[in-house]
This record gives C-alpha cells, sequence and structure tokens, in this order.
C-alpha cells in the first residue's frame, strides 16, 4: 500500500474506532460489534507497524477506554489502568508464551494464572484502613468517574474488609450483571415501555453510572475483582497472582470459580478448551480468558508495552456474535407442515463455524424484529445452539424488500393457511406434500396410535425414497422381501415389522382416529369422538353442527376433523386401510359412561395387560387415568412393585383395587 493511501485509511479507522469508543465508554450504547471493534483495531495497529511514521500517540491503539463523563467528579489513577492485548487463535497463544520464554530466558515451561475474561465494566475500589472509601471506572486509564455512592450498592462490594489493613488498598475489578439479572431487567423495561439493554455489558455500565444510586441498588449488579495494588507491608509475603487471589477471598471478596494456575502452552490451551466447553452454562458472558504469569517477580522484569502488561494476553473466544448480510429469505415446509422462514445469509464465521442460514421461526418474529431481505444484520451462534439473526442495523438498510409468506406451500403447491391465534402458517397437503409425509406415516406407527414397533424415521425416510410407501395405506402392502432388501435391514428383522404391522390391524376406533393425524385431534378428542359416534362412517359424514354438540370440541377442531374427511385424498386412504383389514370391534354405547367422571391413578406393573391397554379399558367405560395421587382419586390400580403412590394412596384412605379387584370392575361393566 501506498504511503498516502496508508494515511488515509488510517485516519478514517482512527475516527470510525474513536467514535465506537465514545458510544462504548461514554454512551453504553455501543454501535460496533466486539468482532468489528477487533478487525479494526487490528487493521489500525497492522498500518501502524508497517508505517511507523504515521504513528501518533494520541491514536487510539495507545489508548484505553473513554473520557470521563462530566456528569460526574474526576477520579486520578494513582497507576494506570491499562487494557489487555489479545489473542484470537492458538497460534497467537503459543507466540505469547514463546515471547514469555525469551524475555525471562527461560527454557522451562511457565506458569501461568488464568481466569475467566469478563464482559463487564473496569473499575477501581480504594479500601482506607480497611473501610470502603472511593469507586472509579476506568474512564481513559489515567482518569475516571467517581461512582462511589452507586458502588456502595453492589452487594459483592465489602464495605469493611473482614482482615485489618493500616493504609490504602486499591482492589480493580469487573463490575457485570449476571445473566438472569439481565432477562429480568429487560423484562422489567419492556413492561413500562422503556428501552432494552442490548446485552449485559450495556446493562452493567448503564446502571453504574446512574446519577441517582436508588436506580442502581435496583439493577443487582456484582462485582469480580481480578487483581489490586499491594501496600508495601505485603510485598515480602505475596509474591504470585494466585496468592493475590486467595487474599481478595480472605479479604471477603467473591471470585470465580473457573479459575487456576496451567503450566506452558499445554495448559494454556487445555484450559482454554474446557472453559469454552462450559462457557454457555456459566451465570455471567465471558469472551475468553485471562492468561498471567503467576509470578509477581516475572511479571515485573517483563513489564508493560504502551497500553497493557506484557506479561498477560486476553485468548478471545470466536465471537458468538457477527455482521452480515440476508441475500434471501426462503421457507422451510416442516414434517407438520408448519412453514418457517429462513434467512439464508452472506456466509460468515461465527461461533467458531460458518454460517450460511439462520432460522426466522415466523412472519411475528421477523416483524419484531424488523428484518428485511438485503438487510445488514446480527447472527448470534452460541454453542451448539442453532444459529439465528438476533437484530437488523437499519442505520446500514439500503434498496431493502419486505418478505411475504407464500400463498401456496412450496412443495406441494397446496394452500397455506394460518389459524386464528396461531403465529404459525401451514400447508394444508397432509400426506400428499412429501415435507409432512415421513411424520404422518410415524405418527401413524408410534406407540399411542396404531403401536407398529421398529418402524422409526430412517426406516421410514428409505421406504418413501425407494417408492414403496407414499402414505399410510402403502404400510399393509409390504412384504419381507421389501424390508430385507433395505440398508440395515436383515431377514429377521423385516420378519418382525410385519409381523407388527399385521398385528395392527386390529385395533380401537379411538386409537386408529388418533393414527390419522388430523389436526387437533389428540388422544382425548379421538375417545370423545368414537365414543360419541360410535363407528367411522357416522363420524365421516358429520357436520361442523354435529361435531360441536361433543363437550371439548370447539369449531377450530370441528372444522379440521370435517375439512379431513372433505378431501378425497384423505378419504381413499382411509378406504385402503379398511379395505387393508384394519377393524376394531364396535363398541356397545350402553357400555360406555359406566366409569364416568372417575379418576384412576395406575401404580406397579400389571400381569395382564400393559399400562396402555389398562388405561384404555378405563376410559372406554368414560373414566379418567391420571399421573399422581390426590384426594381426588377415585380408585387407585396397584400392580407389582408399586412404589410411593400406594403408600400415598393409604395415607389418604383412598380406594385400592388390586389387579384382580380391578379385573372385576372391569367385567361387572362390560358385561
Amino acid at each position: 500500500m501506498a504511503l498516502n493511501k496508508a494515511e488515509k485509511r488510517i485516519n478514517e479507522l482512527r475516527a470510525q474506532i474513536e467514535e465506537a469508543n465514545r458510544h462504548y465508554y461514554e454512551l453504553d450504547d455501543p454501535i460496533l460489534l466486539d468482532s468489528e471493534y477487533d478487525r479494526l483495531f487490528r487493521e489500525l495497529s497492522a498500518l501502524e507497524e508497517k508505517f511507523p511514521n504515521l504513528k501518533s500517540e494520541l491514536s487510539p491503539s495507545n489508548l484505553v477506554g473513554g473520557k470521563a463523563l462530566q456528569a460526574f467528579e474526576a477520579v486520578t489513577h494513582r497507576t494506570p489502568m491499562l487494557s489487555l492485548n489479545n489473542a484470537l487463535n492458538e497460534e497467537a497463544t503459543r507466540s505469547f508464551d514463546t515471547k514469555m520464554k525469551e524475555l525471562l530466558s527461560e527454557d522451562k515451561e511457565l506458569t501461568y494464572y488464568a481466569e475467566p475474561k469478563f464482559d463487564g465494566l473496569a473499575v477501581s475500589l480504594i479500601y482506607r484502613n480497611s473501610n470502603f472509601v472511593v469507586a472509579a471506572t476506568r474512564g481513559d486509564g489515567t482518569t475516571g468517574e467517581n461512582i462511589t455512592e452507586n458502588a456502595r450498592t453492589i452487594k459483592s462490594i465489602p464495605s469493611i474488609l473482614k482482615t485489618n489493613l493500616n493504609g490504602d488498598l486499591e482492589v480493580r475489578g469487573e463490575v457485570l450483571m449476571l445473566k438472569e439479572d439481565f432477562i429480568s431487567l429487560n423484562r422489567a423495561q419492556e413492561k413500562v415501555g422503556a428501552k432494552l439493554f442490548a446485552n449485559p455489558r450495556n446493562a452493567a455500565a448503564g446502571s453504574l453510572r446512574q446519577l441517582d444510586s436508588k436506580i442502581t441498588a435496583g439493577r443487582r449488579l456484582t462485582f469480580f475483582p481480578y487483581g489490586l495494588l499491594l501496600p508495601e507491608n505485603l510485598r515480602s509475603t505475596i509474591t504470585t497472582q494466585s496468592d493475590i487471589a486467595q487474599l481478595l477471598m480472605d479479604l471477603g471478596f467473591t471470585l470465580a470459580e473457573d479459575r487456576s494456575t496451567v503450566v506452558g502452552f499445554e495448559g494454556i490451551k487445555q484450559f482454554y478448551d474446557d472453559l469454552s466447553q462450559k462457557r454457555s452454562g456459566l451465570p455471567f458472558e465471558i469472551d475468553g480468558i485471562v492468561f498471567k504469569l503467576n509470578d509477581l517477580q516475572q511479571q515485573s522484569r517483563v513489564g508493560y508495552v504502551s497500553r497493557a502488561p506484557r506479561y498477560a494476553i486476553a485468548y478471545k473466544f470466536p465471537p458468538e456474535e457477527e455482521v452480515t448480510r440476508v441475500l434471501s429469505i426462503d421457507v422451510q415446509v416442516g414434517r407438520t407442515g408448519s412453514l418457517t422462514p429462513v434467512a439464508r445469509l452472506q456466509p460468515v464465521r461465527v461461533g467458531g463455524v460458518i454460517v450460511t442460514n439462520a432460522t426466522l421461526h415466523n412472519l411475528d418474529e421477523i416483524a419484531r424484529k424488523d428484518i428485511q431481505i438485503g438487510d445488514y444484520c446480527v447472527v448470534r451462534r452460541a454453542g451448539d445452539v442453532i444459529p439465528e439473526v438476533v437484530r437488523s442495523i437499519k442505520e446500514r438498510r439500503r434498496n431493502t424488500k419486505l418478505f411475504e409468506m407464500p400463498s401456496a406451500c412450496p412443495i406441494c403447491s397446496a394452500i397455506v393457511i394460518k389459524e386464528e391465534g396461531e403465529a404459525v402458517y401451514r400447508c394444508s397437503g397432509g400426506q400428499r406434500c412429501s415435507a409432512q409425509r415421513s411424520q404422518a406415516i410415524w405418527h401413524y406407527c408410534s406407540r399411542k396410535a396404531m403401536n407398529i414397533d421398529g418402524m422409526g424415521d430412517k426406516l421410514i425416510d428409505q421406504l418413501i425414497s425407494v417408492g414403496l410407501v407414499n402414505d399410510i395405506g402403502d404400510l399393509y402392502s409390504l412384504e419381507i422381501s421389501d424390508l430385507s432388501d433395505l440398508d440395515r435391514m436383515g431377514k429377521k428383522s423385516a420378519e418382525n415389522i410385519i409381523q407388527s404391522i399385521n398385528g395392527s390391524k386390529k385395533t380401537s376406533l379411538p386409537r386408529f382416529l388418533y393414527g390419522l393425524g388430523i389436526r387437533n385431534v389428540g388422544e382425548q378428542t379421538a375417545r370423545d369422538l368414537a365414543n360419541h359416534f360410535n363407528s367411522l362412517d357416522a363420524l365421516i359424514e358429520a357436520t361442523e353442527g354435529d361435531l360441536l354438540e361433543i363437550p371439548d370440541v370447539g369449531p377450530i377442531v370441528a372444522k379440521n376433523i370435517t375439512e379431513y374427511f372433505a378431501d378425497t385424498f384423505n378419504r381413499d386412504v382411509v378406504r385402503k386401510l379398511i379395505e387393508a383389514g384394519v377393524h376394531w370391534e364396535q363398541a356397545l354405547k350402553s357400555k360406555i359412561g359406566a366409569l364416568n367422571g372417575l379418576k384412576f391413578v395406575i401404580t406397579g406393573t400389571l400381569s395382564n395387560f400393559s399400562r396402555e391397554e389398562a388405561k384404555e379399558r378405563i376410559e372406554r367405560l368414560g373414566g379418567k387415568v391420571v399421573a399422581s395421587v390426590s384426594k381426588a382419586t377415585d380408585y387407585v390400580v396397584v400392580g407389582e412393585n408399586a412404589g410411593s403412590k400406594l403408600e400415598k394412596a393409604e395415607g389418604l384412605g383412598l380406594a385400592i383395587l388390586f389387579e384382580l379387584e380391578f379385573m372385576e370392575l372391569l367385567k361387572k361393566h362390560d358385561n
């Protein structure tokens, strides 16, 4: 790069970084993500290194933080509060370890003190004769803001040290907001229509710099110390960073649990990898790990550079948030027919992986986040969490386009519907839609429906892909040879599955209706329909008015049922199932309701039927099976190895039916 171009770019970078610093440190309203800021800072440092004549003492690369606000009294730090140099990968961290060995002329592995790099606000606390007297922000590193009264409201900052010390002691650390407290604060802000905070760091900084300390007191801030300036009388006994950590705890401060001493680069790498795995579960936000030479004499020998100690490094995690562009918004059709908008993104590295897609959930979410096609946006990926678009960057919006949900399914062209009160749009194609077909078959085979054992997702997908099954009716046309030719399917497994398919032909009307997968028809509704109509033909011919006569069947469910059976495709599938031999015993209406309103609890193992069969028998007679024992329970059915439910039933004096007594009860009402 030519000198004049380098100078122009350096000036641009300095202006951008200075403006970002002002918003971050002084206004608590960041305009750049940390990852964007770091990139600009690295570019500036590299150019200044390449063109040393263009360096300036006033460059952001030589300064720390931002100016102290005039609203607060200024506090001059006794020694500068510096920043830390960053390492963004293993290579940079290994270079740091190598450099330390060179500076100390050491061949053996060095010991480092490791602790989380908190994402908060750096502050200094002064104690005089063990009493807390002054708190100040870092400010520009030399002068900060007096925030003493606000700091007094933070419970983790002791007003009096546990150990009596004469003279002055300065403790340095980070004020931050725990994740759960941040969520609570934003909920409270939302209720009163106040501005939401972008992240816990912003919330902590904004709370600490309130002119009214009562506001700060209500914000639940936390303080974690990371160092102190040792008075003369302690310098002979405190010789390591670990000693400092122990002294801080003895004085009454709380330190993060995840801290340790590690040996050499391998120790650094292991600690980094371990804490990376735990990061998402920590109660606070961290963006990396700080590694310092543990020996204080070694720290002194290595010394400082212009804005940072040379003896420490901040090994940063890959950014969990990045900025990219929404190139388009497509629609994916899920197994239940739900249409989910998905942002197709300009590829960007987030959380250590390249992200090209992110779910937008539904139209309501797109409107809430104000996302348009062509927008620049913030994308987040934490740990193994699916990437999501956090928000659009409206300041950078140019020539964007609003997204509209399609009126026809992109897979099968069926009409897209949206039921009242739901945020989700759905394809009405049912089993005709290939995106929904496998889910419909899996549901039909599930234990609570037709209970076809061995029919899992992968097998169903194989059957569909090779054209053996296109709807649930095709299951009964399968032969052993069809299955045994499939991947990872032996003859014995194929025989077992065909046997289970044939065994499912004898079922009950409620199970069959539930297995059809009619929207909003769950197990209980299926039982109510079977009990009311007593035959499939009567249900198929029922009007919405007929259906509304059933308690707990509302207009939406009635509409779903009539639409299902009005569809010729669905009626053909039902006919195919009946012709394949699927049948059930016709229940007599006189039997229904004999146990009406009675609540049963089943506990232990029954010998003569499964838990599901017992439940079905009770419900067919109008009873209800509940999970827990209470005073409202009418009967407790007891099998082998019954546990605490039996004890509780005996304590409440409830009616207890052992298996033979239960069978007699069923026989009495079945006859």
